[in-house]
């Protein structure tokens, strides 16, 4: 008897439903998919010695930073089933700069944005589909700049000067997104987000050999959309 009322609540416990928990204190989910970085950009005026740049007696003006996609790599532990520390990477990000709205392209440069964000889950644990909002610091890092030769070549023809050695500050500043995870089976996800990046640099470069050529602000500011799969450990 006793051993029939034993195996009688064996079977009764593994007939009861199963809650799968999306997320759990203690996991790590590995995010990677395309990340695009699409420019809300403003600039001021391209100054030389002080004074705005002109070519053919008109002023050149402010800059522009066209958008990239690059392979977007994530990884986020979460402290308790609705708060996570995440951090953003990925493949180098390259943007042509360009001038007089767009039509002239001036150069480009490289960029690696790591980001850390703190988010919070809405949802019970137990669902499936996770919403969050998150916030956190950014650094960006710029590499690899250079004028484009051909406009270049256009600079030193109408106006006598030859520019180079372009060089961008790196940036520090805030992030905030919303996303969200989908548990498409045990352990795998379907993860899209939307960030908003406070990145805004100094451009330096030289005038004919002299530290004269400045921006004194690029306000890169992106939004940032990522589309993933991801895995919990």
């Amino acid at each position: 008897m006793r051993n029939k009322v034993l195996a009688t609540a064996i079977f009764a416990a593994l007939a009861l439903p199963v809650t799968s928990f999306a997320h759990e204190a203690g996991d790590i989910l590995v995010r990677a998919g395309v990340t695009n970085v699409a420019p809300d950009d403003s600039s001021s005026n391209i100054l030389v010695g002080g004074a705005d740049f002109a070519l053919g007696g008109a002023t050149v003006g402010p800059v522009s930073v066209d958008s990239n996609a690059q392979l977007g790599l994530n990884l986020a532990y979460f402290i308790t089933p609705n708060i996570n520390i995440e951090v953003l990477a990925a493949t180098p990000f390259s943007h042509d700069i360009d001038i007089a709205g767009g039509d002239i392209n001036l150069g480009k440069t490289k960029h690696l944005p790591p980001t850390v964000t703190a988010n919070y889950y809405f949802l019970d644990a137990s669902s499936k589909f996770q919403p969050y909002i998150g916030a956190g610091l950014n650094y960006t890092v710029f590499f690899d700049e250079e004028f484009n030769q051909g406009t270049v070549d256009v600079i030193e023809g109408a106006a006598g000067a030859v520019v180079s050695d372009l060089s961008l500050d790196a940036s520090f500043g805030f992030s905030a997104q919303i996303g969200a995870d989908y548990e498409v089976s045990e352990g795998v996800y379907v993860n899209a987000s939307v960030r908003y990046i406070d990145i805004e640099t100094e451009a330096d470069f030289k005038v004919a050999g002299s530290d004269i050529g400045k921006i004194e602000t690029v306000d890169i500011n992106p939004w940032v959309y990522t589309l993933s799969i991801a895995y919990k450990f």
